[in-house]
């Protein structure tokens, strides 16, 4: 198993800076967000400069996190997503990264799930096809209020778009939330079908209030209400041996000293997952 910084932890810093403070945090890897990397590209820097700071540091980047309303049909839609892909793809392609996460949210909200999966996987095989080209796995993660919320859900979502770059990433708070998956759904999921894990805890917000993510997820390992120990177990009986990411979205920590944040970040990925 390896440990890796969801740079979405740290949010405020940028691409360049997320690598070295990664590094001196104790992590071998990042997981990058996508519009970092976005940012990064369209102010006109090199990917040149971002190999040379991997090779370095000696780490990697394991994963582009993300392309974001993929489920959606509307032509626009599809030329921003389609957009998005080749840019990300060929990005991780120079880079040596082999995972993007794709997000399908509401477009399908209300609908019955056969026509959700239907029209959700006619949209997202745009996608998937570019990324192919680049020798891209996708890895999608099941938010926990839109229509593919669960593990089972995705799974059969995934069947749906006849393609075999698509995966999963396991977040625990996201399939925690939606209460849609169980423990055994995670322990005997493939561990071939696991491109990462979201290590992360977090609360549910009390009935009929508005679900803040920023909020409820603003809370460190051992913090919130997820069964962390529960969680971490059901993974590693699939026999998962790949990165594991720590992923913080909290609108207060990302206030904090960004290093010190991830400091913290990676003792609680050795206490939980790695007994260190």
């Amino acid at each position: 198993m390896k440990k890796a910084l969801h740079t979405k932890s740290i949010y405020r810093s940028n691409l360049i800076s997320d690598i070295r403070i990664a590094k001196e945090a104790g992590f071998d890897a990042v997981e990058m967000v996508g519009s970092k990397v976005l940012s990064y590209l369209e102010a006109g820097h090199s990917v040149e400069t971002v190999k040379e700071l991997l090779a370095k540091y000696d780490m990697k980047i394991v994963s582009v996190n993300d392309i974001c309303h993929v489920e959606d049909p509307d032509p626009e839609n599809i030329k921003r997503i389609s957009y998005e892909a080749r840019v990300l793809s060929k990005f991780c392609q120079d880079v040596g990264c082999k995972h993007i996460q794709l997000v399908p949210l509401l477009a399908h909200a209300g609908k019955p799930w056969e026509e959700v999966k239907k029209l959700s996987a006619e949209a997202v095989v745009h996608v998937l096809d570019i990324g192919k080209e680049y020798g891209i796995v996708f890895q999608l993660e099941p938010v926990a209020w839109s229509p593919i919320n669960s593990l089972p859900k995705s799974l059969d979502f995934i069947k749906e778009t006849g393609r075999d770059n698509l995966k999963m990433v396991i977040d625990f708070w996201h399939l925690w939330y939606g209460q849609g998956t169980t423990l055994e759904d995670v322990e005997n999921l493939d561990k071939d079908m696991i491109c990462n894990i979201h290590f992360c805890d977090g609360k549910r917000n009390p009935e009929g209030t508005e679900c803040d993510e920023e909020d409820l997820r603003g809370w460190w390992a051992g913090e919130g209400d997820i069964d962390m120990p529960a969680w971490v177990e059901a993974v590693k009986k699939t026999g998962y041996d790949g990165w594991w990411s720590y992923e913080l979205i909290s609108k207060r920590h990302w206030e904090e000293d960004t290093k010190a944040v991830a400091e913290k970040c990676s003792a609680l990925m050795d206490e939980y997952v790695f007994n260190a």
